[in-house]
């Protein structure tokens, strides 16, 4: 199966903070999580302007074709994928003759919503994050930076228990914390890529109180102020964190140790920024992976 940019966008699992589809899990449990990182992957890359092949991509999906402005072809791109996803919906029906989805990575979503309760809100909610991302750069709070991530990672976290058909009201309300947390210490772990690329994930209001500029942000090393408010940001994370890994002791057996490590993800890239002493603009805190190991293990045994 080709297609523009799918092998690329698809090897980028390897680098994220946790595996998405672990070996533990089934063949067909670890297709449906690699199709649902396909699709977060694919949009990301569109709103980033990331992908291998925009051009072509933008032919596949029947997208207007680059005419100089840059968030008009994103927008177009990010429209044309959601024109994509109707298809994949349509397209899972049973008896229905519809157009198939054009990207492979669209079609790789087809057989998941034939077998589990998903709709297309997550999906949808994941391309609008990616919309935002293309006329807002800078967040006054944090609160509105959680209004954003329950645009760009809460959805996963939903699909997640959709997929294991184990989602509930409490249940879900514990992944979005967890789901945003982990969004957040991305944030604190690329502040100096996301500055390079004209965002700010930190919130306005604390950069203020710190005494934090954005021309301190685009320093090689972060000073004692941005140092403080990288700590202050990263104990928020800690505390939806928290409040979330609960989660893991509502669920048993392979679902179970996926969830454990998803959180434990979190706990290793917050102990790197620590490690790190909080200067997240030298390098990019990476967890390591015996630790998250270790942390995940516990995380399992104890539930939580």
């Amino acid at each position: 199966m080709g297609g523009p940019s799918e092998e690329e966008t698809l090897a980028k699992a390897a680098r994220e903070n946790f595996p998405v589809a672990p070996g533990f899990l089934p063949a067909a449990w670890r297709d449906d999580l690699m199709a649902v990182y396909g699709f977060a992957r694919l949009v990301d890359d569109a709103g980033d302007g990331d992908l291998a092949d925009p051009a072509g991509t933008a032919v596949l999906l029947g997208a207007p074709t680059h005419t100089g402005d840059e968030t008009t072809f994103r927008l177009g791109l990010l429209a044309g994928l959601e024109r994509d996803l109707d298809r994949a919906f349509e397209a899972a029906l049973p008896g229905t003759v519809s157009e198939s989805p054009r990207h492979p990575l669209m079609r790789a979503l087809v057989p998941l919503i034939g077998r589990h309760a998903v709709t297309p809100e997550p999906f949808r909610r994941l391309i609008e994050a990616n919309r935002v991302d293309q006329t807002t750069t800078r967040y006054p709070t944090f609160e509105s930076l959680v209004g954003y991530c329950t645009l760009s990672a809460d959805p996963v976290g939903r699909l997640v228990l959709a997929l294991a058909d184990v989602a509930t009201p409490e249940r879900i309300e514990l992944s979005d914390a967890i789901c945003t947390a982990l969004q957040v210490v991305e944030h604190l772990q690329d502040v100096a890529e996301d500055l390079a690329r004209g965002r700010i994930y930190l919130p306005a209001e604390d950069m203020t109180r710190y005494g934090v500029t954005e021309a301190d942000l685009a320093a090689p090393t972060a000073d004692a102020r941005v140092r403080e408010l990288v700590a202050f940001e990263a104990a928020r994370a800690r505390t939806l964190l928290d409040h979330g890994a609960p989660l893991v002791g509502t669920v048993r057996g392979r679902l179970r140790l996926l969830l454990a490590g998803f959180t434990a993800g979190g706990y290793a890239a917050l102990a790197a920024v620590e490690a790190a002493g909080y200067d997240v603009l030298a390098q990019q805190p990476k967890p390591d992976k015996r630790r998250l190991a270790m942390k995940a293990a516990a995380i399992f045994a104890k539930g939580r």
